[in-house]
């Protein structure tokens, strides 16, 4: 396809599908957006807690680099409030509960400082541009990563420690990525120092009130070109347009464009019918969902801050492998957030929703017996969400940077892709999502000015730190 097209087809509605919807049709072109559920957002979702009070169940945190996300927040009139860190810290990361002035765990300081060189050492490796194109690229995508933590980590302590924290930054199992992703993730997201931290930081800030509200900002204009409960099932295309075949809840329904884009998770678009068929899948056998479950824990008031605590709290027997307090800023209700993530995600997945509540709560109880029973208790399974497969995003098995990296922008004939998972930048992050919106738009409008390098083939086996 030559030039830009006259009408565009935006296959889902979370952020990277807003934002490429928006700019397309600031610019002139008619553009449809399809979403299967029947809410905007994607990986960004609001749950009410109390009165006018969301919680983020989905996508929440950012920092001072997610530049764009923080731009768009400020022209849509929106702020943000800190994450509130103050106070000790409950662990249960040995045999017994401890609290500590300090998120540090309780385990033997040389064991944490052998993790960190170790992946220190991964991520300068990697080639943020084009992971695949790194010196020790093959190796490092078919070995899985707890096949190179058995291999590297020696203290016990760092075994014990290693799944929490690759499930609080990836929601991964170790068993079931590449090291290649792990080290690709870290660096993208700004290096392990950045992801890590709460002050200066990616988790900072969340957006005031819920990330949700962006998303229904930035769909309020679109809105007579948005249709809900549209599941794309296939992409034909011809040579006067591309024909896009979804259900609808009055039937089949079939849309005509000059273009689409698949702002998807790749084992959403893996799974739509494409004619002429993809010349390189977007997903394999081994590409997996990314493993959490976020319970939200609600009281009258943060009532753990009246006993000198923070609401942060480490375990490593689950099925809360971390909490952390989100509150409103007005402290008007308390929110605890639980995090599910990695294997204990899967498992935790498949208890019914009785079950799942009664061991949070008996959790709870143990970690902080100093709180009442909270008066709800709320979960989010994004293992089993049908249109997601997953969150924070979909997970890089061995041997998948291989054949999925060098095409994943790649344009199939008139489909363009976009997704957190397109960008090299804040991989599986809101920042990545609209960062590869803007990019798609670009590409269709043909402007050169703005785009980035994203995924481009390196010369080098190595390349340079993501900074901003």
């Amino acid at each position: 396809m030559t030039g830009r097209p006259h009408r565009v087809i935006v296959v889902g509605a979370g952020l990277a599908g807003l934002v490429a919807a928006t700019e397309l049709a600031c610019a002139g072109t008619d553009v449809l957006v399809l979403e299967a559920r029947d809410r905007v957002g994607g990986r960004v979702h609001g749950i009410p807690v109390a009165p006018r009070v969301c919680a983020d169940a989905g996508a929440a945190y950012l920092g001072v680099r997610h530049t764009e996300l923080l731009a768009l927040l400020a022209a849509h009139g929106l702020g943000t409030a800190p994450t509130e860190m103050a106070g000790d810290s409950v662990f249960t990361v040995t045999d017994r509960r401890m609290v500590r002035a300090s998120r540090v765990p309780p385990l033997r300081a040389v064991a944490l400082g052998e993790l960190f060189d170790r992946l220190e050492d991964l991520v300068e490796e990697v080639c943020a541009e084009a992971p695949w194109h790194g010196r020790d690229a093959q190796r490092m995508d078919r070995t899985t990563v707890a096949q190179w933590a058995c291999e590297q980590l020696t203290h016990p302590d760092a075994h014990t420690f290693f799944p929490l924290f690759l499930g609080e930054m990836m929601a991964a199992d170790p068993a079931a990525i590449s090291v290649l992703h792990m080290a690709f993730y870290l660096r993208s997201g700004g290096g392990i120092r950045y992801l890590n931290a709460f002050e200066g930081g990616a988790q900072q800030w969340r957006v005031d009130g819920g990330a949700q509200r962006l998303c229904e900002s930035l769909a309020a204009p679109l809105a007579d070109r948005l249709r809900l409960r549209h599941p794309v099932r296939a992409v034909h295309q011809g040579p006067d347009g591309v024909a896009v075949h979804c259900d609808s809840p009055h039937g089949p329904v079939r849309h005509r464009a000059d273009a689409v884009v698949m702002a998807v998770p790749p084992l959403l678009a893996q799974a739509v019918d494409y004619r002429p068929a993809l010349a390189a899948p977007r997903a394999t056998a081994v590409t997996g969902r990314g493993c959490a479950v976020k319970v939200h824990l609600i009281y009258p008031a943060p009532l753990w801050r009246e006993h000198g605590l923070s609401g942060w709290s480490v375990s490593a027997r689950g099925p809360l492998l971390s909490t952390v307090d989100d509150s409103p800023a007005d402290g008007s209700v308390g929110v605890l957030t639980g995090f599910v993530t990695g294997a204990e995600a899967t498992t935790f997945s498949a208890l019914s929703p009785d079950r799942q509540r009664a061991e949070v709560i008996d959790q709870v109880r143990r970690t902080f017996p100093q709180l009442p029973p909270p008066r709800d208790c709320l979960v989010t399974d994004w293992v089993a969400a049908e249109y997601s497969r997953g969150c924070y995003a979909a997970l890089f098995g061995p041997g998948d940077w291989l054949r999925l990296g060098p095409t994943l922008r790649a344009p199939h004939g008139r489909v363009h892709w976009a997704g957190t998972e397109t960008s090299p930048q804040f991989f599986g992050l809101m920042e990545g999502a609209i960062r590869s919106g803007r990019r798609v738009a670009d590409e269709l409008l043909d402007r050169t000015s703005r785009a980035a390098p994203e995924f481009a083939p390196a010369a080098t086996g190595i390349g340079s730190g993501v900074t901003s």
